[in-house]
């Protein structure tokens, strides 16, 4: 019957998606975990920019050759090397690289020679010129720097003569978030007129290890012409190069929670530009990333000046502050940063509401909660409609029962009958997979907020939940801690995956079975398939599950039996 195929293929579906999660994304974190092992033991070639009598050297042995100015925000800490006067030195105050006491901060930008764990990532700004014989800024220019410390209340101005009439200035401002301000002039003070272009890059040292799973990109990525380009690592190592010519838009390197981005001004014609240069030694985790921009061309008379405003936001992909950046600044698509796929205009109002619930309650585990409650309440008439077929469906099976027993040799006619039945009583079989097919989009959406967004990220609910972004850390196969054995990844089965195939098996009891027993079979193995499935998923959604269940399983006990169906 044609219901039966429907409910069949939705049971497939569901193994499918546990099939993948078992084949393909275990193996993944496995694969990651072990990489990140891997990482701490083994150092990766030395930069592409080093000379090859110059190993890398430790992050702080490198900070510390050059004069530098110190960098002071609410929400950064670091340095500007006056020799290049890029942003190559930043950690961010406010986040840690784990929920343990006394965790280091996050370290998002190191200088060029930087050693792992911390390889060079900054970047860099400049003027580029056809003519080979103007001295123009570089990475080796030594800037005389106006002031002792870059503060938001204090920018910091920089100057370089080139010695041919050019005079560099530079001035850098910073907000109280990650949004430098920097702003070059150049004054020709010289006989002769000079053709410039504005030149800015992001620079990345090595392959950072990446999980590489479809629901997030980690990598170059930029707004050009409106659209949105990403390129993995590896996509880029393969190609070499990529270049768009577009009008304004914005470049940059993207982590799960991090970004490093140049917004040039939003009505210049530029050419962007995402570029991988392999290791001297060909190690595929060497080699170097760059994403840069050149700007339009600016002829400089005797005795004009030019001006070339460049941003850079260096810090975590807050979905408000994004908005507030793309708003401010007329910013194309800025919150494209933050990988919210094809769900998007659900998932970033998700992002949205849950932030807003998760400040009002002050614990984003009771954001969850609620946030079920409402789309329990929006979705409240198609769940009555839904809940009272079901009554219908489970009224239906004594009846049901006797047509299967009388025509048990005669599929055709069983399926005729079973037709006539539904055609007679208004029974719909299908209709109760409603509640299910409203929560797929927005399981997936969800997942999506909960994976990407930084707001989630160590966030605590109550007891051994430490972190709702990560799994339940718990396991059943080590009595939940008593026994002093960590479980293999497969076998990480805590108590909120437990608890939310017990509400599945709750429910499913309460729903009227299929009429066909092997469908009935495969029905009965899902909440055991789910709760393995769910295991590896973060502890939020696990707990959004859990309680979507038990509050569909109160609706639908109320609902039917106000429909009068009788109580086993």
């Amino acid at each position: 019957m044609d219901n039966n195929r429907l409910i069949l293929a939705v049971v497939i579906s569901v193994i499918i998606l546990a099939g993948f999660q078992f084949l393909y994304v275990r193996p993944q974190q496995e694969h990651y975990r072990q990489q990140v092992l891997a990482e701490k033991l083994v150092q990766p070639a030395k930069p592409d920019d080093t000379p090859e009598n110059a190993p890398v050297r430790n992050r702080a042995t490198v900070i510390g050759e050059n004069p530098r100015i110190r960098i002071t925000t609410p929400e950064l800490q670091g340095s500007i090397d006056l020799r290049g006067a890029g942003i190559d030195d930043l950690s961010l105050v406010n986040y840690r690289e784990s929920v343990a006491p006394n965790s280091p901060e996050i370290i998002l930008l190191s200088p060029a020679g930087s050693a792992p764990p911390q390889p060079a990532y900054y970047a860099e700004f400049s003027w580029l010129s056809a003519d080979s014989t103007i001295p123009l800024p570089s990475a080796q220019t030594e800037w005389k720097a106006g002031g002792k410390e870059l503060t938001p209340a204090h920018p910091l101005k920089l100057t370089w003569d080139n010695g041919q009439g050019l005079l560099f200035e530079r001035t850098i401002a910073v907000d109280d978030h990650f949004l430098f301000t920097i702003t070059d002039d150049v004054h020709n003070n010289g006989a002769s007129p000079a053709t410039l272009y504005p030149f800015g890059l992001v620079r990345r040292q090595g392959k950072p290890f990446t999980k590489d799973i479809y629901i997030l990109h980690e990598g170059p990525l930029g707004v050009l012409n409106g659209t949105l380009e990403e390129y993995k690592y590896k996509d880029l190592i393969a190609a070499g190069k990529k270049t768009t010519d577009s009008n304004g838009g914005w470049i940059g390197i993207t982590d799960k929670y991090w970004l490093v981005a140049l917004v040039p001004p939003q009505n210049e014609k530029l050419t962007a530009e995402f570029t991988s240069t392999p290791a001297a030694n060909a190690d595929p985790a060497g080699g170097q990333f760059q994403t840069d921009f050149r700007g339009s061309p600016v002829t400089l008379t005797p005795g004009a000046t030019t001006e070339h405003v460049t941003r850079l936001f260096a810090g975590a992909k807050r979905l408000r502050l994004l908005d507030h950046y793309e708003k401010q600044f007329e910013i194309t698509h800025f919150d494209h940063a933050i990988d919210f796929g094809w769900f998007y205009l659900i998932t970033k109002p998700f992002l949205y509401l849950l932030d807003f619930l998760g400040k009002w309650f002050g614990n984003f585990g009771l954001a969850i909660l609620a946030f079920t409650v409402m789309l329990k309440i929006l979705t409240l008439p198609l769940s009555v409609k839904s809940y009272r077929a079901m009554a219908r469906m489970k009224a239906l099976q004594p009846e049901m029962k006797r047509i299967q027993e009388r025509f048990k040799d005669d599929k055709a006619r069983q399926g005729a009958e079973m037709m006539e039945l539904y055609r007679r009583e208004k029974a719909n079989p299908a209709s109760g997979c409603l509640p299910t097919l409203i929560q797929i989009p927005i399981f997936f959406a969800l997942y999506k907020v909960l994976y990407v967004g930084i707001e989630m990220r160590e966030a605590p609910f109550y007891g051994w939940i430490k972190d709702l972004s990560m799994p339940d850390p718990t396991s059943a196969f080590n009595l939940f801690g008593l026994v002093p054995w960590t479980p293999p990844v497969s076998l990480h089965i805590g108590v909120w995956p437990l608890l939310m195939g017990i509400s599945m098996l709750l429910q499913q009891r309460m729903s009227p079975q299929p009429p066909d027993k092997t469908q009935a079979r495969m029905f009965m193995l899902m909440p055991v398939v789910f709760t393995f499935m769910f295991a590896q998923m973060p502890a939020g959604l696990v707990i959004y599950w859990t309680w979507s269940n038990l509050l569909s399983i109160a609706q639908q006990w109320f609902i039917m039996r106000h429909a009068g169906v009788p109580k086993k």
